[in-house]
Order: structure tokens, then C-alpha cells, then sequence
């Protein structure tokens, strides 16, 4: 029996690991969670190619000035041309601007510049600036431009009280804060929020985009055979458990081949950057967790996609597990700030959650190890529950074409003996 079974998973381990589709995830997914993190900062940082006009309509008369000399003296192209260049807007009086903005929003549509600044007139009270174009929402100029002009009006105001605004500069310089981590050893290791969050957010991915493909490739296989019929054919030679669980095994391979894949890429680029990612203990305990919930988010989807027999429930079933594995990620800024929170805590003895949390808190500040134990038990039992209640659907639901069992249905085989 035990020799059917790996026969089966032998057999599916080699058919998939030679699909295409395999092979293409093997590369991309690694490609996809890097530039996720990487592409977005560096589309943010690359600079502009040309000049930027920016209209001001400045009401104070006192602004405008001093805005063009930082601006030209902050930004420039890689040409040595100035990044923006600050182009007046004419009014006939403070207290009446409607005609100048009609005028720059016509320059604006026109696309003339790209936008403009109203300066009020009272802006040493009322310190609202306004900033009118097509694309408000772009956050480099806008945050530019709004950090030239409060450091103006902040020089105006201290000048206005009698201070020095190079001396107050010099007295309020940054601190700059070195985050580092103390483990309950008493070791330290130096680690800021990128570098914590990253580690967390690297893990809990891996393991969403390897569940999610795993996992719809074993309903859709499961799929496939009872459409072909060839599932009849393997029930003849082997045992409905044997056959479940090669498929659980050969895939839980597969999915430890891609896992071992990717630990050489981040193992080769830690030591590219002489940068450690995660201790060998943390690795460990997140290794055991990752495997219980694969197994038993493996057996789930066995359960789920035994019955069905068509492709749009395959879908349908596979969706609705997917989205389980998006609450962790709602909850990653939250792990990150208080990872030992009530909240966390109660989400992490949830067994379907367990995995995700726990690959979260571990890199960030380790569990006690009452609650890792606890929760590795917790698991343990959750993935041979679930194992146990698949094989009864799988047994019964396999061979079954047609209308797929209702909830109630399905209650009455995990009843039967």
C-alpha cells in the first residue's frame, strides 16, 4: 500500500515539475516579490529627463522669490538644467485672483506647466497652500515644494520674532535613530523597519503565492482525472487514501523543491550583501510551521476539490481558500508595531492563520516558547484532523459526477463511519 503511494506521488512530482508552468513560477515569483518591494522605490527615486514648469499665483508678494532660488538651487536634471522651473502667474489684486486662475487653469489644461501654487495672503496665520493640476497626485513635487515653502515661512516667523533662522537650524538638527534588536539571549542585532518588515513580508508571501499555486494545482488535477476519467483507472490499482495522499505528498515536494530554490537565491544574496536575514533558529522554526501549513492547507483543498467536477467550481473553491490567506497580509503593519498584541495573539491560534502570523512575529520579536509549542501542537493536530476528514470526501466524492454535495451532504459522510 505505503509502495502505491509513492508510486502516485513519484508520479506526480515528475509530471508537474517538467510543466512549463513550473518552471516559469520557479523564476517569476521570486522576480515578482523582489520587484514589489524594489521597483516602486526605484520608479519614486528615478529623476526627471526635462524641466517642469510650475505656476504660482503669490497673494503675499513675498514668497515667490525666495521659492525659485531653492527649487533652482535643490533640483536639477542630470544635464545641469533646473528641474523646475517657477513661472509667475499675473492678478490684478490680492483680493481678486478668479481671473488668474482662470488663466492657469487654462495653461494647466493646456499643459502648459503642470501645475500651479496659490500663495494666501495671510499665509504667516493661515499656512494652507494650494496646489491645482491634472495630476495632484504627484507626491515628488508636491512634497518638494511643500517642504521649500514651510521652511520659508518657518525662517519668515522666527525672523519676525527676533531669532536667527540659520542659529534655530543649527540647534534643531535630525537625530538620527539606530533601531537595534535584542533577542532574549541578550545578542544584538541591528534592525530597522525595512530590514524587520521585509524579512516578515518576504516569508508570509512565499508561502501565500506557494499554497495558492500548490494548492490549485491539486484541484485542478484532482479535476482533470475524474474529467478523463483516468481516476477510475487509479482507484482500480490503488486505494482512494493512496492515492490522496501521493498527491498530497508529490505536491508537498514540489512545493519544497521551489522553497529550496528560492532559500539559494536569498542565501546567495545575504552573502552577496554580507546582510543576515534571519537566524538559523528562527529559520528552523519557521521551516516546521511552513510545513504544517502546507499539509494542511493541502488537505483542505483535497476536501474542497473532490467534489467538484468542473472547472468554475475548481475556480470558485480555489478562490475562496485564496482569500484566507490574504487576512495575514491586512494585518502586517500591525504585526510589525505590537507583534505580541491581544489581537495577533488570537489570530495566531487560529489554525489556518498560525503559519502566516507566526512567519510574521518570529523575525520581528520571537513567541514565547509556551506559545510556540502550544501552536506547533495546535497545528500538528489541526493538519491530521483535516488530513482525516479529506480522506473520508475523498473516498466518497471522488467517483461522483454530476451535482456537487451540498453542505449537508458532505456532514453526513465526516458522520458516517
Amino acid at each position: 500500500m505505503k509502495n502505491k503511494m509513492f508510486q502516485v506521488a513519484r508520479w506526480e512530482y515528475v509530471e508537474k515539475i517538467k510543466s512549463k508552468a513550473f518552471l516559469i513560477s520557479l523564476i517569476i515569483m521570486p522576480i515578482i516579490m523582489i520587484g514589489m518591494g524594489i521597483v516602486p522605490s526605484l520608479l519614486m527615486s528615478r529623476p526627471d529627463s526635462e524641466s517642469i514648469s510650475i505656476g504660482i499665483i503669490d497673494r503675499s508678494g513675498e514668497i515667490q522669490e525666495q521659492l525659485d532660488k531653492e527649487l533652482l538651487e535643490k533640483y536639477k536634471l542630470t544635464n545641469g538644467q533646473p528641474n523646475y522651473i517657477l513661472r509667475s502667474i499675473p492678478f490684478e489684486s490680492a483680493d481678486d485672483i478668479a481671473s488668474a486662475k482662470i488663466n492657469a487653469d487654462a495653461l494647466v489644461i493646456s499643459e502648459e506647466i503642470e501645475g500651479y501654487i496659490i500663495i494666501n495672503k495671510s499665509y504667516m496665520s493661515d499656512t494652507t497652500v494650494e496646489y491645482r493640476s491634472l495630476n495632484a497626485g504627484n507626491i515628488k513635487i508636491t512634497s518638494r515644494i511643500e517642504r521649500i515653502i514651510r521652511d520659508i515661512v518657518v525662517s519668515k516667523k522666527l525672523q519676525a520674532k527676533g531669532l536667527d533662522p540659520v542659529l534655530v537650524k543649527e540647534l534643531t538638527v535630525p537625530i538620527d535613530m539606530k533601531t537595534i534588536k535584542i533577542s532574549k539571549s541578550g545578542k544584538e542585532e541591528e534592525a530597522g523597519f525595512e530590514k524587520v518588515f521585509f524579512t516578515s513580508y518576504i516569508f508570509m508571501m512565499m508561502m501565500f503565492f506557494l499554497i495558492m499555486t500548490s494548492g490549485q494545482l491539486l484541484v485542478r488535477s484532482m479535476l482533470e482525472e475524474k474529467s478523463n476519467r483516468v481516476v477510475e483507472v487509479l482507484m482500480s490499482s490503488s486505494s482512494a487514501n493512496d492515492l490522496m495522499g501521493g498527491k498530497i505528498i508529490g505536491l508537498s515536494g514540489l512545493g519544497l523543491t521551489q522553497i529550496a530554490f528560492w532559500a539559494v537565491i536569498g542565501i546567495a544574496v545575504s552573502l552577496k550583501f554580507s546582510v543576515t536575514m534571519i537566524p538559523g533558529l528562527s529559520a528552523l522554526l519557521l521551516f516546521v510551521y511552513f510545513i504544517l501549513g502546507y499539509v494542511l492547507y493541502a488537505a483542505i483543498f483535497v476536501a474542497a476539490g473532490a467534489p467538484v467536477s468542473t472547472e468554475q467550481e475548481a475556480q470558485q473553491i480555489s478562490s475562496y481558500l485564496v482569500l484566507i490567506l490574504i487576512i495575514p497580509i491586512v494585518f502586517a503593519i500591525t504585526v510589525v508595531q505590537n507583534p505580541n498584541s491581544t489581537l495577533v495573539q488570537a489570530l495566531t491560534y487560529i489554525p489556518l492563520l498560525t503559519p502566516s502570523m507566526m512567519a510574521m512575529r518570529i523575525p520581528i520579536q520571537m513567541p514565547s516558547m509556551l506559545e510556540i509549542i502550544v501552536t506547533i501542537i495546535l497545528l500538528a493536530l489541526s493538519s491530521i484532523g483535516a488530513i482525516w476528514i479529506a480522506g473520508k470526501i475523498f473516498r466518497t466524492t471522488i467517483l461522483s459526477y454530476g451535482k456537487r454535495p451540498g453542505i449537508k451532504e458532505l456532514w453526513n459522510l465526516l458522520k458516517a463511519k
